[in-house]
Parts: C-alpha cells; sequence; structure tokens
C-alpha cells in the first residue's frame, strides 16, 4: 500500500538517559548522507510503513514491538524515530496511510459520472471488496477502537481526507432526490456509517458467525452471496 507522506523533520525519541545530540548523531549515523540515501529514503519510509501496518494490525498498539518492525523492514531500528518519532508517531502515520488507501481509491470511482443507482452500486460493491481484500485494515480498526480513538482525534489530516468524499456522496444523494430514485430522509454520514457497517460487521465477525450457523462464511460462495445481498439491502432501503 503507497501513500504520499510529507516527510517531517529529523528528530529522534526521548530516551532517558541519552543526551539530545548523541541521540540525533546516532540516528543520522543509521542513514548515508550522501545522493543514494536521499534516493532511498522515500523507499526505506514505504518498508517501515508496510512492516508497521502489519504488525500493529497483528498485535495492536500496545503489543506491537518496533524492534519487530524495524527487522521486517530490514533497516536500522532508530530510522523508526528519525523519521516517526516514537511508536505513537509510527502508528498515527499508519493508521492514516489505511484510511487514504481506501479514500483514494473511494474518489477514483467517479461517483459524479454515473447514475445515481449505478454510482450507489459501485459504491456498496467497492466497500464490500475493500474489506473482504485488506483485513489489515479491519484489524487496525478494532484496535484503534479499543483505544477510545485516541490518536485518530489527533490527526487532522484524517479529518480533512473524509470531507471530499462526503460531499462526492451527497451529491450522489441529491442527484438520486431529484430523479424520485432516491428517497429524500437520508443524509450521507449515516448513509456511509449504514453502508459500511453491514459490510464490516460481517467480516470482523467472520469466525463467530462461521461457528455459529455451522458454515464457511469466508467462502468464495459466502462472499459473492452475501455481497449481492449488502448491496440489494442498501438500494432497496434508498429507494422512495
Amino acid at each position: 500500500m503507497t501513500t504520499t507522506l510529507s516527510k517531517p523533520k529529523a528528530r529522534t525519541a526521548r530516551t532517558a538517559g541519552t543526551p539530545a545530540n548523541a541521540r540525533t548523531l546516532r540516528a543520522r549515523s543509521a542513514e548515508p548522507s550522501d545522493g543514494p540515501a536521499r534516493r532511498d529514503a522515500a523507499a526505506t519510509r514505504e518498508a517501515l510503513l508496510a512492516a508497521a501496518v502489519a504488525e500493529f494490525s497483528r498485535n495492536g498498539f500496545a503489543g506491537a514491538r518496533v524492534d519487530e518492525i524495524a527487522r521486517s523492514a530490514g533497516v536500522n531500528k532508530q530510522l523508526v524515530y528519525h523519521y516517526f518519532e516514537s511508536k505513537q508517531g509510527l502508528y498515527l502515520v499508519a493508521l492514516e496511510s489505511v484510511y487514504a488507501a481506501i479514500r483514494e481509491k473511494e474518489h477514483a470511482l467517479s461517483l459524479g459520472e454515473l447514475e445515481p443507482i449505478e454510482a450507489m452500486t459501485q459504491l456498496i460493491g467497492f466497500s464490500f471488496d475493500y474489506l473482504a481484500e485488506h483485513p489489515e485494515f479491519i484489524a487496525l480498526l478494532a484496535d484503534e477502537n479499543r483505544n477510545q480513538g485516541q490518536h485518530i482525534l489527533g490527526s487532522k489530516r484524517l479529518q480533512k481526507m473524509h470531507s471530499p468524499f462526503i460531499e462526492m456522496l451527497e451529491a450522489t444523494l441529491a442527484r438520486g432526490v431529484k430523479q424520485g430514485v432516491f428517497r429524500k430522509d437520508f443524509d450521507a454520514i449515516n448513509l456511509y456509517i449504514s453502508i459500511a457497517g453491514i459490510s464490516y460487521f460481517f467480516f470482523s465477525n467472520n469466525h463467530t458467525l462461521s461457528a455459529i450457523f455451522g458454515k464457511s462464511l469466508g467462502s468464495r460462495g459466502a462472499l459473492v452471496q452475501r455481497r449481492r445481498h449488502v448491496i440489494a439491502f442498501a438500494l432497496n432501503a434508498l429507494r422512495p
């Protein structure tokens, strides 16, 4: 998952008993300062971010280890602090990156160029498919909710990236109302929560649901059936 991120100022984590200048020199010595290092900086950040998403989705913020993230990325541990300042800083960027990925793909659907019903069908199907293909997104959201959203609350970037999508959804709803194919009493935020919720619950609880009902709800056939149901369910709710 590749997300364009602005490069923060190089700072190192504050470690008790270590002078600030020593920490700075150690972090800088972990990365060469010549031309190739500059070219490799983006790749290093990307590797760290991919490793962080995997580690945080497996073990949550509390259980994840910076040592393991650095090892998986194949870089010096000090580079985590060089680029992200702290474990918490890396976790926030990981959350922002997974949200940015889904927002970018939603925007690429170009809902404004489609008829309202087709636009909504595309959005609902995409939401279902994205969760099916990205279990790490579900895991990270579940962990952040256990933490009462404390990291997301501090991210202005996350707040900004949601606004354009809601505006696009509002425009789609308005066009549907004007054409007489959608009800007038739906707002975009509640609609999005409902669309995301009926898919999210299916995937976040897939193992327990499969055990309760005695059938594999993760099979290809079950996914196709559920996807069809989710689209029909949401579209029927929207119709006047």
